[in-house]
């Protein structure tokens, strides 16, 4: 099976995670800059959980233009991280009701640590299904990222039992380490439909 269906099921589930953490934003409860500085909280932690979400959407595309088939392995593996993704409007909004208190920041970044392990697994399984000539497996490479990440997600679960806001900050810290844009998968298929133009 190819993987257009998958990315447009994919697609459409992140669409509407979006939405769903948009609507749960808290509107500013009067008419001056006062009241929008009392939304401060709600719109910090939905500008973080928009940009991982974008952050995902980016490179799920990117790593489904790098792969050929899809078995049912690879169906669940993108289901087990479209869970985790979805709960995202959950543990944001419940961070934002407490003003980022401990156990809501804790449970956010065990959320982001999940999510991150899923990502991983997703692309084990498309690894593993398409063998050992993997375009996928050759454009990672050693996938420095994917690997650090869970160690700052960590650190900051720790950092929350400190103070919620550190915690919170090396979760921004990862966001940020994604947001640099990652040349790998974009080279390796600009090479490919080189090769295959000309």
């Amino acid at each position: 099976m190819g993987t257009g269906r998958l990315e447009a099921f994919s697609d459409g589930v992140l669409a509407i995670i979006i939405t769903v953490m948009v609507l749960e934003l808290h509107k500013p409860d009067g008419a001056g800059w006062d009241a929008l500085g009392q939304s401060t909280t709600s719109l910090v932690t939905y500008v973080l959980s928009f940009v991982y979400i974008g952050i995902y959407w980016s490179n799920h595309h990117h790593m489904l233009q790098l792969t050929d088939r899809v078995n049912g392995a690879v169906l669940w593996a993108n289901l087990h991280l479209l869970f985790w993704l979805s709960l995202y409007p959950f543990t944001t909004g419940w961070m934002d009701d407490t003003d980022v208190a401990q156990v809501p920041a804790l449970v956010y970044g065990i959320n982001l640590l999940a999510a991150a392990l899923a990502y991983y697994l997703l692309q084990q399984t498309i690894i593993r299904a398409e063998g050992p000539g993997s375009r996928l497996k050759k454009a990672i490479g050693g996938d420095w990222k994917g690997r650090l990440s869970p160690v700052i997600y960590v650190t900051g679960i720790v950092a929350t039992l400190v103070t919620p806001w550190l915690g919170v900050a090396f979760y921004a810290v990862v966001a940020a380490i994604w947001l640099v844009p990652d040349k790998r998968v974009e080279a390796y298929v600009a090479q490919l439909d080189e090769r295959e133009s000309g």
